[in-house]
């Protein structure tokens, strides 16, 4: 199957962060940072204003709901984690210093929702192995890989890393779907940029592990 595998190391390689995003609305390709609105609201939401919360809510969540479609394609699980997230920000706000963009901080919340999701999902059952028979139904005979649909890619990619460590799959997720640099990445789980290289370097050895304990080859 050296299709699939070099798809596969494509997708991290190249950052192919849309065929893996199939959650609808409109994307927004770059943060915009703390607004005067957000420090505003911040400040009511502070004072017990609900409706200041529900302002901040209702502009990030859009975000915050792309983040955590990466941890669960599960409707139902998807919803219970942005919920989640904004309990969390909502119980830590007193904690916002305004230092970092209000979306900063929602993010490095988020990925500490979905990854206690993983940690918990993981202690309770193993992970589904991937099914390569699956792969084959829907290349079919000399069907190109990036011919595959967003979605079904998407969702291969998303069975592929389910088989992989909560710790691997963050951070393959981290660097290579949601596009963020060392420092980010970093900067989201609380590890060093040093560990951030090392666990990097580790998760892709594991998934070439992964790859060719399956039958395949994966190419550079």
């Amino acid at each position: 199957m050296p299709e699939f595998a070099a798809w596969i190391e494509a997708m991290l390689a190249e950052s192919v962060r849309a065929v893996a995003d199939s959650l609808p609305g409109r994307r927004q390709d770059a943060p915009a940072g703390s607004t005067p609105a957000d420090l505003d609201d911040v400040r009511l939401t502070r004072r017990g204003d609900p409706d200041a919360y529900r302002r901040l809510i209702e502009r990030h969540q859009e975000r915050v709901a792309r983040m955590l479609w990466r941890f669960s394609r599960d409707r139902q699980v998807h919803e219970e984690l942005v919920q989640d997230v904004f309990v969390e920000a909502y119980l830590s706000l007193r904690g916002y210093r305004g230092k970092a963009p209000l979306e900063h901080w929602l993010a490095r919340i988020a990925t500490r929702v979905g990854y206690r999701y993983w940690k918990e999902k993981a202690r309770r059952q193993a992970a589904e192995p991937f099914d390569l028979e699956k792969w084959d139904e829907a290349v079919g005979d000399g069907q190109a890989t990036a011919s595959l649909e967003p979605d079904d890619a998407g969702e291969l990619l998303h069975r592929v890393l389910a088989q992989m460590s909560p710790r691997d799959r963050l951070v393959l997720t981290l660097r290579y779907l949601e596009q963020c640099d060392v420092v980010e990445t970093a900067r989201r789980t609380g590890w060093t940029k040093t560990m951030v290289k090392v666990q990097t370097m580790r998760a892709r050895n594991r998934l070439r592990k992964l790859l060719e304990q399956s039958g395949t080859e994966l190419v550079q």
